[in-house]
């Protein structure tokens, strides 16, 4: 009865059970048999309690059941899991060899632990590899952007089960191939596999990464197909995600509204995708309704969103203010990117002194970028001094960037001083600086020009777009 019950619990959504289950078993003087030990190890693997499984591992070899082929097996999966592979390793004997799921466990272990190379030799020399091996060793590949190795192991694979799909769409998308992750679910779709809420999550990753509406709006039909509940926060976060990122700022909005429980990643999404596509207004007034629930806290990223909004709407003193409730008010130190929002709404509001000042007073070391914003900043207002200044300081961090000498040219033109002009093209020149040629998208129909090149040697390219993906 005993072991019916620990069994139960380590199988069950709380396996903490099945080690509350042991200890009072223990405390009634009733001993352990050779079936017991596996069910509690389990649970220990489940919860990664290294110190109880290795109490067990005592237990059992002080009882003698060491021997075990069941228990044994088991403990190996217990430390590989548990990130004791030297251990795993020396239990893995010849008798543990003739069975699948140790070989299976060191696979996994290793290949979780970045040990590919050691991973890979277990799997190769398993005399039958299943299907959890196969997609451990994928996986692997993939979150480690060897998607060649992980391309050659997926066309090997006898059977495919959404998971080994799903490395494979992941993988493509943390490398940021993202059209061959949307090719990789077709080639799901034409093989049969049905999608999971894993897949689809993904897919939204690479619609939003490439900025493809189109095939967004479809994902988000077939997920409302699967899940009839509504969406959790982490497809919701997703969907947000992906439409702000497309620019369908409304279609975002609808997602966020609709969402029963939000988390702050839901807030930032709205709040930076309204700042950012001349929505400042309605990005203020969210931030405003955030802190009214106060269900959610602001971190780091709500504020850069606000600052955004700020210095889109020209609102100098509201961004001031931000900015000191940021720590006053929330305990948030000031990033590079907060300091970059703060120059660039002193800049656009033409404040190019106080600009300088504040760089100037800055607690962290200001990057290329910051300089480079206030460049900008002097070339729209017209302050060569100030543009030149700001020029020089970026110089001495970089020197191998044609937009900030064009920048600084800008300014000089935009005066009449040619002789200036003259003078950063010589520094171009002189540093082997080039201007790169302008890019532009255009879509039409099924195919996009991606790329039309304003130089002596123009360059087209043309590609055709994935418009057929219906899940």
């Amino acid at each position: 009865m005993w072991n019916t019950i620990i069994r139960g619990s380590a199988q069950s959504q709380n396996p903490l059970k099945a080690i509350l289950r042991y200890t009072q078993m223990a405390k009634r003087g009733i001993e352990p048999d050779r079936f017991t030990f596996p069910f509690v190890l389990k649970a220990c693997t489940k919860l990664c309690l290294r110190k109880m499984g290795f109490g067990i591992q005592g237990k059992a070899l002080k009882m003698g059941f060491i021997g075990n082929s069941f228990l044994r097996n088991t403990l190996i999966y217990f430390h590989a899991n548990c990130g004791d592979l030297s251990v795993a390793s020396e239990l893995f004997d010849d008798s543990a060899k003739r069975d699948v799921v140790p070989w299976s466990a060191l696979t996994s272990g290793y290949a979780k632990r970045g040990k590919l190379d050691v991973a890979r030799r277990y799997f190769d020399e398993m005399p039958l590899k299943d299907l959890v091996s196969w997609n451990v060793m994928i996986t692997g590949y993939a979150k480690r952007g060897e998607m060649e190795s992980a391309r050659k192991l997926f066309n090997e694979v006898p059977q495919k089960d959404v998971v080994t799909w799903n490395a494979m769409i992941a993988g493509y998308v943390l490398c940021r191939e993202c059209e061959k992750a949307l090719e990789m679910f077709d080639e799901m779709k034409n093989a049969g596999d049905r999608p999971d809420e894993v897949t689809m999550l993904s897919l939204l990753n690479a619609c939003a990464d490439l900025g493809d509406l189109q095939v967004g709006i479809k994902i988000h039909w077939s997920l409302s197909e699967m899940v009839s509940s509504g969406f959790n926060v982490l497809l919701g976060n997703a969907l947000i995600d992906m439409y702000a990122k497309c620019g369908s700022i409304g279609r975002a909005l609808d997602v966020f509204r609709e969402m029963r429980e939000k988390d702050v990643s839901t807030w930032n999404s709205v709040i930076g995708g309204l700042a950012f596509h001349g929505h400042a207004e309605e990005s203020i007034n969210l931030f405003t309704e955030m802190r009214r629930s106060s269900k959610v806290r602001p971190n780091e990223i709500t504020f850069v969103g606000v600052l955004v909004a700020c210095s889109h709407t020209g609102k100098v003193n509201e961004g001031r203010q931000y900015f000191k409730l940021m720590r006053d008010g929330y305990n948030i130190e000031p990033n590079i990117r907060h300091y970059g929002c703060m120059v660039d709404l002193l800049g656009r509001a033409g404040l190019l002194d106080e600009a300088f000042k504040f760089i100037d007073s800055m607690e962290i070391e200001p990057n290329a970028i910051i300089w480079r914003t206030l460049l900008g900043a002097c070339r729209i207002h017209g302050n060569v001094e100030l543009g030149r200044r700001a020029n020089e300081r970026l110089l001495k961090m970089r020197r191998d960037q044609s937009g900030d000498y064009v920048l600084l040219s800008n300014i000089y033109a935009s005066k009449g001083e040619w002789d200036g002009v003259e003078k950063v093209r010589k520094m171009m020149d002189d540093t082997g600086v080039r201007k790169e040629p302008g890019c532009s998208l255009i879509e039409a129909e099924e195919k996009a020009l991606m790329r039309f090149l304003f130089d002596s040697k123009s360059n087209i390219n043309f590609k055709t777009k994935a418009n057929n993906l219906v899940p």
